[in-house]
This record gives C-alpha cells, sequence and structure tokens, in this order.
C-alpha cells in the first residue's frame, strides 16, 4: 500500500494514504488531522476540574466550548444540560438521512482529574505542549483527547462518503462528572431518556491493549469501597497502665487485615466467589496471545514492585480483568509522628476496596463484608462498617456480539492488522448506561494504558487518536449495513 509521511502544522507525524480508494476515512482523517490537534490543545487549556469546586465554572466553560465546536461543525442538534445538581453535560444529535438506520450513542466526559501533586509535571498541566507524536495536558487522553476522536470520526465519515448526513443517527452524551464517581448519572438517564434512546451505546474511555497490539475492550471490573472502623474505649491509654488488661483495637484490626486473604492471595469473605463468572476459552485464548514482559509491566504499572503476585491458576491479565480483588487501600491508628508514644489506642481505621466481575452485585458483597466483619471483631471492641455510595456494578460484552464483532472489524481496518479481545481493570459507569439505556454497549477507545492517566505528565499518542478516528468513521458506515443493523436491533441485551 503506497503511503507517504509528511509533518502537519502541529509538527505531529501523520500517515496518510495516497491511491487508495479502500481507504478514503483514512485520508480524510489525515486532511482534517491539523484542525483536530489545534482544537484538542485548545480544550485542554480549560481546567475542568470537576472534583473541586474551584474549578466548576471552568466545568461549564469547557461544555460550552463542546458545544460551540459541535455546532461549529454542523451538528444540527446541540444542548448543554445544566439542570439540577449535576455538572454541565453536553448532548448533540446527528440524524441519518434514513430514519430506519440504527441510532449510536456516543458516552464520554469532559471534567477531568485534579494536578496534584503539581511540582510533578514536567510543564504546566493546563498548557499542553506537543512533544514527538504525543500530546501533554491533563485530560489528553482522560477524555477529551477521545471525545474529540469521536468528532473528529464524524467529520471524516461525512468527507468519506459524500453524505450530508451520517449513515447511522450519531448522538453524543458527554458528562462532566465521571471523575467524580457520576453521582447524578442515574438521574441525567431518567431525566434524558427520550433523548438518549438508541440501539447501541459506545463508550470511549476505555485504552488499547500496546500501541502495537490493538485490542477491544470488552468490559470493566465494578468497584465498592469503604472503611472498617474498630472501636476499644472513648480514649487512647498509656500502655504500662492499661497494656495486656484491655483489648488493643489496632492490633484486633490488623489480624481481621490478615485474615482477609489467604496465603496464596484468594479472598476469605464467605461466599464471594459464588457469583464470579468465568471468562470463555475464547476471551482467555486472546489474553494468552497479548504481549506480555513481566519486567516492564511492573516498571510501568506495578509502582516499583518487585514481582507479580496473585490467585492461583491465573495469568496477569486475568487477574487483573476478570477475577474479582479486595485491596486494602490504607491503615490508620494511634500514634503515626515522630519518636514514641506508648499508648493503647482507642480506636483503628481500615480504608478497603473490592474490584468485581460479573456477575458480583455491589450490595451483595457489601452484605458479605458486614458478615465478614462480625465474624471478625473480638469481645471488647465495637466495630462500624461504612460505604462510600452504593457502588459501581461490574459490566461485560460477548466478544461474539454483533456489534462488538464490526467494533473489531473497524479498529481491524484502521490498523491493518489483526485486533483481539481484553477487558479493563478499572471501572466506570457502563453497566449504568446500560442497564438504564436497555441496549447493548461496546467500547471504542485509543489511548494507552501508559499514558499517565489521573497522574502528573499525563499525553496521548495523536496518531492512536487518528487510527481510533478513522475505525469510528468506518463503525458508522459499518453499522448501516442492512443484515449488520438488523442484528444488532434484534439482538437480544
Amino acid at each position: 500500500m503506497p503511503t507517504r509521511r509528511r509533518r502537519d502544522r502541529a509538527g505531529l507525524l501523520s500517515t496518510s494514504v495516497a491511491g487508495d480508494s479502500r481507504h478514503p476515512e483514512r485520508a480524510a482523517v489525515a486532511a482534517l488531522s491539523d484542525s483536530f490537534v489545534a482544537g484538542l490543545l485548545e480544550w485542554i487549556r480549560i481546567p475542568s476540574i470537576g472534583v473541586d469546586p474551584g474549578h466548576h465554572a471552568d466545568v461549564r466553560r469547557s461544555a460550552e466550548w463542546l458545544a460551540g465546536r459541535l455546532r461549529a461543525d454542523g451538528w444540527p442538534e446541540v444542548e448543554v444540560w445544566d439542570d439540577g445538581p449535576a455538572l454541565p453535560a453536553v448532548f448533540a444529535c446527528w440524524p441519518a438521512a434514513d430514519p430506519q438506520a440504527p441510532t449510536v450513542l456516543v458516552y464520554g466526559h469532559h471534567d477531568v482529574q485534579p494536578v496534584d501533586p503539581v511540582e510533578r509535571w514536567q510543564h504546566p498541566p493546563f498548557e499542553p505542549v506537543i512533544s514527538g507524536d504525543e500530546v501533554l495536558g491533563r485530560g489528553a487522553s482522560d477524555d477529551k483527547g477521545q471525545v474529540a476522536m469521536h468528532l473528529l470520526a464524524v467529520k471524516a465519515h461525512l468527507e468519506a462518503t459524500g453524505q450530508n448526513a451520517p449513515s447511522v443517527t450519531v448522538k453524543l452524551f458527554i458528562e462532566g462528572e465521571e471523575e467524580s464517581g457520576s453521582p447524578h448519572l442515574r438521574k441525567l438517564l431518567e431525566d434524558h431518556g427520550n433523548a438518549l434512546g438508541c440501539d447501541l451505546v459506545v463508550f470511549t474511555d476505555t485504552s488499547l491493549h500496546e500501541r502495537d497490539a490493538p485490542t477491544v475492550n470488552t468490559g470493566q471490573r465494578g468497584v465498592l469501597g469503604g472503611e472498617i472502623m474498630f472501636f476499644g474505649g472513648t480514649d487512647d491509654v498509656h500502655s504500662g497502665r492499661a497494656g495486656g488488661a484491655i483489648p488493643n483495637p489496632a492490633t484486633a484490626l490488623a489480624k481481621l487485615v490478615a485474615a482477609l486473604h489467604d496465603d496464596e492471595g484468594r479472598i476469605q469473605v464467605d461466599g464471594f466467589y459464588d457469583d464470579v463468572r468465568e471468562p470463555t476459552a475464547r476471551e482467555r485464548e486472546d489474553y494468552a496471545a497479548l504481549p506480555f514482559d513481566e519486567a516492564s509491566w511492573l516498571a510501568n504499572n506495578g509502582g516499583g514492585a518487585r514481582k507479580t503476585f496473585g490467585e492461583p491458576g491465573y495469568s496477569t491479565f486475568e487477574r487483573l480483568w476478570v477475577r474479582p480483588t479486595a485491596e486494602v487501600n490504607g491503615l490508620h491508628s494511634g500514634y503515626t509522628g515522630p519518636g514514641l508514644k506508648t499508648i493503647i489506642p482507642a480506636s483503628a481505621t481500615a480504608k478497603i476496596s473490592f474490584r468485581l466481575v460479573p456477575d458480583q452485585r455491589p450490595e451483595k458483597v457489601r452484605e458479605q463484608l458486614e458478615q465478614f466483619v462480625a465474624k471478625h471483631t473480638p469481645d471488647g471492641i465495637r466495630a462500624e462498617v461504612s460505604f462510600r455510595g452504593t457502588g459501581v456494578p461490574p459490566y461485560a460484552i460477548s466478544p461474539d456480539q454483533p456489534a462488538n464483532a464490526t467494533v473489531r472489524e473497524a479498529l481491524e481496518l484502521a490498523f491493518d492488522q489483526p485486533v483481539r479481545f481484553a477487558r479493563a481493570g478499572g471501572s466506570g459507569p457502563a453497566a449504568v448506561l446500560q442497564a438504564l439505556l436497555g441496549v447493548p454497549l461496546v467500547y471504542l477507545g485509543a489511548t494507552l494504558p501508559d499514558d499517565r492517566v489521573h497522574a502528573p505528565n499525563e499525553r496521548v499518542v495523536v496518531p492512536l487518536l487518528l487510527k481510533g478516528a478513522e475505525a469510528a468513521a468506518h463503525l458508522w458506515r459499518m453499522l448501516a449495513q442492512a443484515e449488520i443493523a438488523k442484528r444488532l436491533t434484534d439482538e437480544p441485551v
């Protein structure tokens, strides 16, 4: 295939295809790449930190920026939903010329994480810079880059097909609270259910396995987090006057934490694995075929850990993607300052979180943890268990689901190589979207696990975003094909 390399006005290398009628989407993406990068840089400059009330005005400004860009691109229906307690979300719709064509809803978010510790950034986080083929700045990967990628995809699709409207009705729903746990997402979906009605959800907040090993994500783990507190007396007491004569809540809590796993990492909460859905043989084959270098993975993802560890019988990817976890996120009790203070602390606290897999439910795991704590609370200790919210359910879709298979085919066209299925170890609102909208949800993103999201020096690889835009442009054309459209709308959720 004849290709030519060029350096665009932003200084980024991109690839365009000359004289190949099979890739009009690729040529259209390449032609639009300059304005795409310029727009992304402009959007990143808005510090839309949703978790910080001091930046809520910036979240509104970010929503208005996105709405303005959509109107400039020709989207006929654009709204900023700024009603009630939720931070502003953006909705847009571009109807297909054919009223019988499927309707696809693209989900993403425009709020970003805080930038602390700011001194670790190599450049100001909201003054994005270009380094080689990367854009660096807060939100470049998570999730402004991928939302902008889908805007580019619609433009490229129209350019490639010569149409005035997309082949499928495309809707966008870009919320402003994902980094806060989407606390008002259910209400937004309920209040705007008619506008959001669709046949398929495409979830953008996802990544590829590696730059040279593209994947389609088929699920995310759920999460439930909370605290366990043990109380002894009402005050810290002198260990010389009461030590050995009263229970120590720190010791008692340490024993509970130690009892949470066996020596091989299996979780010892009664009934915890009862509802766990095993991956299919096909999924395990795909995971095993993905490249994995333990030393490299530990260096980039393990926080300096010296070796991998986990439940026997499962690979590292399987432990990350399809097995549940129970993690102690923090322990605190008594005196932790310099020197020595000989006390028996009045209380001890453990912060704990679970990552859940299909078909586990947060409410059931909550009950199981409460029973586990009751079982491991000794006489003379009072226990309290509290939870942060109701938790996030897990989500997974079969690799054989028609829309999912079509996403993989679209990515293979864009990347010119085989694409395998994978899952994500983190959590997001996919299950909520799928349950309340009642349609299948698939993933299409083009970022990388080592993009340093939620950390200093976040980056995104622009050529991958361009590949993602090309894949989405292919997808809109492919989903409109009669056989795929029928299978999509007839397939049970």
